[in-house]
């Protein structure tokens, strides 16, 4: 998979939780944390994401922010 996005994590799928209409899919990127995604039930089916499978995080965003 080539895409232009610069922040790729990978990790592995630790939970899937289908609602209505959305997904939230945990992936544990090493070292205890744990990135939640909030996708499509249909993303989920369409990727046949499941627990065990290696995926990549992929965050694209115009704006970082950091507080303190």
């Amino acid at each position: 998979m080539k895409i232009s996005a610069r922040n790729q994590i990978p990790g592995t799928v630790v939970q899937v939780i289908k609602g209505q209409t959305t997904a939230h899919v945990r992936v544990d990127i090493g070292n205890g944390v744990i990135v939640t995604s909030s996708i499509t039930n249909a993303s989920v089916e369409d990727l046949g994401l499941a627990v065990g499978d290696s995926v990549v995080v992929i965050v694209k965003a115009s704006d970082v922010m950091i507080g303190k």
